[in-house]
């Protein structure tokens, strides 16, 4: 009984610092979020919705693309079904970002965890749980997703209840905030792997391509995206393959991290660095306990955070 409490509590622990993470490393996605939802929001006070119909599309949608196409056909009088089947193919990314997640997920993993890690996927906190090393837990998406949630859905409502007093210049400019949130994703992994440096810029080129092309171009952007991915993702995987088992040695030839670990800390919070957070020079030394997580006990060390 003893063996088994201890079990649940550090599992508790390991969860606890796994949503704490994820909190703090949303919190750029967040900012960006609130950016783009609040010109959403404008838009959708400009079709008539109110602020209570404009919150609830933004918590169970969470689709910037497919918000704005359905808000764009409700202001046209279109009818459901042309709404839904526009939002799907607008959004059948995600089909395959979820698809390509669930190599990330332990087996056991039961299945409302499963569910509530497909709520959460959008392209930018799917970019952030897909850089985890080892198995996903999803306590860190959905830290994640908690913060990124409430700015996406409080920047609508702000947007239905003041957007109209901004200048139009300054609502149109506040869509720049996304492309920063896809350069903090984005860069970090390719500083320090020249094949994934390699990879976004095929992907940009033949994006590119695919806009000017006469056979291509007058493909959709959900459909353009699914067959970019699965080309570039296909050849990629044929020439540099990632190991089958999470928990083994990376790509890179080092290990799965873990909450309380020196490579969790430094891997996650690239992005918040990226995203422009600032970390002081000069901070005192302070003690602090780390705790093994294989069983055994916690032991205590200095170091100096800089």
């Amino acid at each position: 009984m003893g063996s088994e409490s201890e079990s649940v509590m550090e599992e508790k622990r390991t969860n606890g610092g796994w949503f704490a993470v994820g909190m703090r490393n949303g919190i750029p996605i967040c900012l960006g979020y609130f950016a783009v939802s609040f010109a959403l929001g404008i838009a959708a006070k400009n079709v008539g919705m109110n602020a209570l119909q404009s919150f609830v599309m933004s918590l169970t949608m969470v689709a910037s693309a497919g918000q704005f196409a359905a808000i764009t056909l409700i202001g046209a009088g279109a009818g459901v079904i042309e709404m839904i089947t526009t939002s799907l193919i607008v959004n059948l990314r995600y089909f395959l970002m979820s698809c390509s997640l669930t190599q990330k997920l332990d087996p056991k993993m039961n299945q409302l965890h499963r569910l509530g890690i497909a709520y959460c996927i959008t392209d930018e906190i799917f970019g952030l749980s897909v850089s985890v090393r080892g198995y996903l837990c999803p306590y860190y998406t959905y830290g994640i997703t908690m913060v990124s949630v409430a700015g996406w859905c409080v920047g609508t409502v702000l947007g239905v209840i003041v957007g109209n007093i901004l200048p139009v210049w300054v609502s149109n400019a506040l869509g720049v905030a996304m492309y920063g949130m896809f350069l903090a994703i984005i860069i970090p992994p390719a500083k320090k792997n020249h094949f994934i440096a390699l990879l976004v810029a095929v992907s940009m080129a033949a994006s590119w391509l695919f806009t000017i092309l006469p056979l291509v171009r007058g493909i959709s952007s959900g459909f353009r995206i699914i067959i970019l991915t699965l080309v570039i993702a296909g050849i990629a995987a044929i020439i540099r393959p990632i190991p089958d088992d999470p928990d083994s040695d990376d790509a890179d030839g080092t290990e799965a991290a873990h909450p309380g670990d020196e490579a969790f800390k430094e891997e996650l919070t690239d992005p918040v660095r990226t995203a422009g957070t600032q970390i002081s020079n000069s901070t005192p030394e302070i003690e602090r306990d780390t705790q093994n997580f294989d069983g055994s006990d916690a032991v205590q060390e200095k170091e100096a955070f800089r």
